[in-house]
């Protein structure tokens, strides 16, 4: 039989054992939330403007064709673990752009030949980056800049032809946001993208391009960015 003072000393124990567990648990709950609202997730989309001057001696036809590829649609997407007001992550962003035209060029034998085309342009970033903001300070209207170094990919493709080069590339933004709830903000960003291009690969053979035939990549982009914070 268990006497009246055992039973007491027995519920004490499992209560007190009930108690550092909640809290332990609620520690932990406290840590994890704490942990999670570090990380920043930023997508956006719009429209850029790739900058590179067009080339001297060509016809209204092939300028108008060019044209249509020196605008399109522009996406990105960022990640970040923050410490303070200093992001770091990873970034990528995508270019898309295509244009019909009907263009002259010389073939293997010196002749001109001219025909209609279809051409379909992908320029695409990937890298780490740094960002910085006021994410932490008491008002609704946040500032970001952010800045990324790696990798950028050129891949153009008319009709049978693919033609694709990679270099070194680098991507700035500015962005405002407006902090609809602590967690999500939304706002106006503006990029810039460089990168230039010395060779490509056409169907498998490598292009080696002159000082003054650079594929130059740079380009400006306006995009509405929204950020989730967790």
């Amino acid at each position: 039989m268990i006497r009246l003072n055992d039973k007491k000393s027995y519920f004490c124990r499992n209560f007190k054992i009930m108690i550092k567990k909640l809290v332990t648990l609620g520690l932990f709950s406290i840590s994890i939330i704490s942990f999670a609202q570090k990380f920043s997730i930023m997508p956006s989309v719009g429209f850029a403007w790739r900058t590179a001057a067009l080339p001297k001696g060509i016809t209204n036809e092939e300028r108008n064709y060019i044209k249509g590829l020196k605008s399109g649609m522009n996406f990105d997407i960022s990640a970040y673990y923050n410490v303070k007001n200093v992001g770091i992550g990873v970034k990528f962003s995508n270019y898309s752009a295509s244009s019909d035209g009907r263009i002259t060029v010389m073939d293997q034998n010196g002749n001109t030949v001219t025909g209609n085309v279809s051409t379909k342009d992908n320029i695409t970033f990937v890298g780490p980056a740094l960002m910085y903001s006021n994410y932490n300070e008491e008002t609704k209207h946040k500032l970001l800049m952010d800045l990324g170094i790696g990798t950028i990919t050129y891949k153009t493709v008319t009709g049978p032809v693919t033609g694709k080069g990679t270099n070194l590339g680098l991507e700035a933004n500015f962005a405002y946001q407006y902090a609809v709830t602590k967690n999500v903000l939304i706002g106006p960003k503006l990029g810039f993208t460089a990168g230039t291009l010395s060779k490509m690969t056409f169907n498998g053979q490598t292009i080696h391009f002159g000082e003054d035939q650079k594929e130059g990549l740079h380009r400006v982009s306006l995009n509405a960015a929204a950020t989730f914070r967790f």
